[in-house]
């Protein structure tokens, strides 16, 4: 199956959410179709959370795996800082 721009689109924007969640000391694992993260720390694996990638008409956002945005993909560095956030009150 050939992959369409809409997912190369996901993956790049997936790829630079991955890279700031791992500074910040998170598991970020990529599936490739669809295109999403696999979010936990590595202390506490049992605790995970998908996050995706979608466009709207405002642009790029990620997403929760509820449906809930998460923040636009033009500040993935923002993003993480929400995700940290969640999965710490969550652990």
């Amino acid at each position: 199956m050939s992959a369409t721009p809409r997912e190369h689109t996901r993956t790049y924007h997936l790829g630079k959410l991955a890279m700031e969640l791992e500074q910040r000391g998170l598991t970020a694992l990529l599936r490739s179709y669809p295109p999403a993260l696999r979010i936990s720390h590595p202390d506490t694996v049992m605790l995970a959370e998908t996050v995706d990638c979608v466009p709207l008409s405002e642009g790029w956002f990620y997403r929760w795996s509820w449906g809930e945005l998460v923040g636009l993909t033009d500040d993935p560095a923002l993003a993480a800082e929400r995700i940290v956030h969640v999965l710490a009150a969550r652990s």
